[in-house]
């Protein structure tokens, strides 16, 4: 339903993941019962997840890491692992910089020119670790990048920017735009496409033959392009958009494309709504910023920070709260949902009666605006539980 926003204007209402619940079934289960794998193309994750294209969040060796524990990392190619032969020192200092200098000083870092003999030897140093590798391209660069990843064996592509469309218009003649569909189809390897936030954009995407979609614009803790643009939907409805897309796109055809949420998500309980709302996958940046592994140093950054002329995005300290096993599959030693994401979702799962991803999607959720708050006022006031920051 639409609402007047005033005279000659109207939209419609849109949620977030902290404005909805899940709402408890008649039937319960063992969560050792439940399967929360993933199968994409023709690869099988045991964590329905992706490590978000942050150079914050997916070095080389934390991809590998990630893969081991049954999840997908994405490494940015347009990042600090493909300008730099050793970017340790870089790392360093981003995570040292005052926050008043932090954008322009990355903006110097990142001036360093992209090394295309580092974009193989990165893949090759994944597939090394003796699990799926997975990298992202932004659309501009997509076509002359490419070749090298796919020489070196890449198995997963993700073409990713702010906001991607299957139909982008320049009336400059020596700018030829991308091609999504000519280009995804004649690729012998599944490739994910994004972001997005509506239906009618996520329907354009699937019908370039997209194995994926990536479906989040602005929800991420890192992105500054709701304020700097205005641009974004809530990330519940964004999801809820595209899973709507999907069916319509599986009636027409007969082909699933899966929906990847993409940012907003803090703990297990915003995972597991995710899902719910119609999501096959999360692709996570944040949370696992916080890992010791991870080599941003307890920061990350979106992949619009260091835009030279219009940044969107900005360097935020994540902390350093566990490894990455106990942020993905725990054990769990915080109370606030921030460790073991993913135990929290086979819990969430159980305790609804859904046995798989695809009969959770189906789960029952309402609009809840008091269920962050609701009974939580001893845990706010100390700061504990539900009450931290």
């Amino acid at each position: 339903m639409e609402v007047e926003i005033g005279i000659g204007k109207s939209g419609r209402r849109a949620y977030g993941l902290d404005d909805i619940a899940i709402v408890p079934s008649r039937r319960t289960r063992d969560p050792e019962d439940v399967d929360i794998t993933w199968q994409l193309a023709e690869f099988t994750f045991e964590l329905p997840m992706m490590a978000s294209a942050m150079d914050g969040v997916v070095s080389p060796a934390t991809a590998i890491d990630v893969g081991r524990l049954g999840g997908l990392a994405c490494l940015n190619l347009e990042g600090l692992w493909t300008r730099y032969e050793n970017p340790d020192a870089v790392y360093e200092e981003i995570a040292s910089l005052p926050a008043e200098k932090a954008t322009r000083r990355m903006q110097e870092l990142y001036l360093e020119p992209l090394k295309p003999e580092l974009i193989g030897r990165r893949i090759e140093e994944i597939k090394a670790g003796g699990v799926v590798s997975c990298a992202s391209l932004t659309p501009q660069r997509v076509e002359s990048l490419f070749p090298h990843a796919l020489e070196a064996g890449l198995d997963v592509l993700v073409i990713q920017g702010t906001v991607v469309s299957a139909e982008h218009v320049s009336k400059d003649p020596e700018r030829q735009p991308l091609n999504l569909k000519k280009f995804i189809r004649e690729l012998d390897l599944p490739v994910i496409v994004g972001g997005c936030a509506s239906y009618s954009t996520a329907l354009h995407l699937m019908r370039t033959g997209a194995a994926g979609i990536l479906v989040g614009v602005g929800p991420g803790h890192a992105c500054t392009s709701r304020g700097v643009l205005g641009i974004g939907v809530p990330q519940a409805t964004a999801i809820a958009d595209a899973a709507g897309a999907r069916m319509r796109h599986l009636v027409e055809t007969g082909v699933y494309v899966h929906v990847i949420a993409d940012g907003g998500m803090r703990t297990g309980g915003d995972v597991a709504k995710a899902i719910a709302c119609g999501a096959d996958a999360v692709m996570i940046g944040s949370p696992l910023a916080g890992a010791y592994e991870a080599p941003g140093r307890g920061h990350h950054w979106g992949m619009a920070t260091f835009h030279p002329s219009l940044p969107r995005g900005a360097r935020v300290h994540a902390g350093r709260r566990g490894t990455l096993a106990e942020i993905l599959i725990g054990p769990a030693h915080e109370n606030d949902g921030t460790l073991n994401l993913f135990g929290a979702l086979r819990t969430s799962m159980a305790t609804t009666g859904h046995e798989t991803v695809k009969e959770f999607q189906k789960a029952e959720v309402m609009v809840a605006p008091a269920l962050q708050t609701e009974g939580k006022s001893l845990q706010r006031s100390q700061g504990v539980g539900m009450g931290q920051k």
